[in-house]
């Protein structure tokens, strides 16, 4: 990916960064650095995640999922990022694969559930149950419904699932007992990050995309991690964005140009707001999606409080179709454009309309959304992620807060004592009826 900071410049933005400002941060960023390459070497926790390009081994995942390789739909049940990665791969490249249908349930609402469900032939589906500790409730409650499904149906389950978990826990014992195949989320990778592994890349595997080439692109963007935010995108992107929210830009519009990347709009928001959002610090991220939110939220982002960054990712090449000409006088202009040239002009315009009203924002290019610029996106925003981690000071790779809510939920429904779940019944009261 590359970076375009331009418009985040306080010759053109406010709140926006000096020259002699970046120049500042340059020097955090080469501190911060070292500290990354030390947790890499090390293979620390979270830090371990930037290694995946090299210890992945799209092989074993290939081999797992080839008895199930010929379904024409693929359920994958997981929640947060056990979900969301596999979910922005096999929907940017879906018309890269081989036609599989891919249906991810990482939500427990039984109206949603029971709609996802209805009309499978589930003789050509296979299940992908995702969760590295084997008892996440939400992926765990789903499962079983799922299995009860195809026990209704008369269709043997064993022959249709694979799973993907750690070396220890209820889904790696479920495994060896049916006998399933069976892939292991690698240690010291925290879910959000885990997209370049068999987590992220199981359900790309039954879809027929190319691992080696999301790999490859990840590789390629861990190459450029040099030290200097003038030398490396995602360390441009990460000061960036922490040194605006610094300044009052609290929040950050990521607004991708593609339809096939509204999904990773959704798993950059995990991303941010779980890895960051520690000690009342840290970027809120938005999801938007051009052109549609051009007319639902670029007025706020114009015109609302000076708050937001907006974060644009566009690719330089697309696919494209020829508008017919008209013979509506007042829309002539179109019948001699595309609807990749449409695209285009609609992004440099939102683009430039916010720099005219100074309103900070970036540019992330790709050359195409394929395999290989989606490894490279991935790889590069995890790791400006980190950086902006460690300019924050916070460990980017917890989430206790997440960890509160799941204690209260298994008090809540009898599996085990916990005083989060006290906390419930003590929830303060001020009831207007109708």
């Amino acid at each position: 990916m590359d970076v375009d900071i331009g418009n985040a410049l306080s010759s053109v933005a406010s709140p926006g960064l000096s020259r002699d400002a970046l120049e500042a941060l340059d020097e955090q960023v080469a501190v911060a650095h070292e500290r990354i390459e030390m947790g890499r070497a090390n293979d620390e926790h979270g830090y371990a995640a930037l290694n995946l390009p090299n210890t992945t081994d799209p092989e074993t995942i290939r081999s797992a999922v080839d008895p199930v390789v010929d379904a024409d739909t693929l359920i994958t049940i997981g929640i947060g990022g056990s979900a969301l990665g596999a979910a922005t791969i096999t929907d940017a490249l879906a018309d890269a694969g081989d036609g599989t249908e891919t249906l991810y349930l990482d939500n427990v609402d039984p109206a949603w559930v029971n709609q996802r469900l209805e009309g499978l032939d589930l003789e050509r589906t296979a299940i992908n149950v995702v969760s590295r500790s084997g008892t996440t409730a939400e992926t765990l409650a789903n499962f079983l419904v799922v299995r009860d499904a195809f026990d209704a149906a008369g269709v043997d389950w064993t022959d249709r699932t694979v799973v993907t978990t750690g070396d220890s826990g209820p889904l790696i014992e479920l495994a060896a007992r049916h006998d399933l195949p069976a892939v292991t989320v690698p240690d010291g990778v925290p879910g959000r990050f885990s997209a370049l592994s068999a987590v992220g890349m199981v359900a790309a595997a039954v879809c027929g995309n190319d691992l080696e080439a999301l790999l490859a692109g990840a590789r390629a963007e861990a190459d450029t991690l040099t030290g200097s935010l003038f030398s490396c995108p995602a360390y441009a992107y990460g000061a960036t964005t922490y040194a605006l929210d610094a300044r009052g830009v609290s929040m950050n519009a990521m607004m991708p140009y593609a339809e096939s990347l509204e999904t990773y709009a959704e798993w950059f928001a995990q991303l941010w707001a779980e890895s960051l959002g520690k000690d009342d610090l840290g970027q809120t991220p938005v999801r938007a999606l051009g052109v549609t939110d051009q007319h639902s939220q670029l007025q706020l982002y114009r015109a609302g409080p000076r708050d937001k960054l907006v974060t644009f990712v566009t690719p330089r090449n697309r696919p494209n179709r020829p508008i017919p000409d008209t013979d509506v006088e007042a829309l002539s202009y179109l019948g001699n454009a595309t609807l990749g040239g449409l695209l285009e002009a609609e992004f440099e315009a939102t683009e430039a309309s916010l720099a005219a009203a100074g309103r900070p924002n970036v540019r992330v290019e790709l050359d195409r959304v394929d395999a290989y610029e989606i490894g490279g996106l991935l790889y590069g925003m995890e790791a400006a992620c980190v950086l902006a981690g460690e300019l924050y000071g916070v460990n980017a790779f917890n989430q206790p807060a997440v960890e509160w809510a799941k204690k209260a939920t298994r008090g809540l429904l009898g599996g085990g004592d916990f005083e989060e779940a006290e906390a419930v019944a003590e929830k303060e009261t001020l009831r207007i009826e109708r």
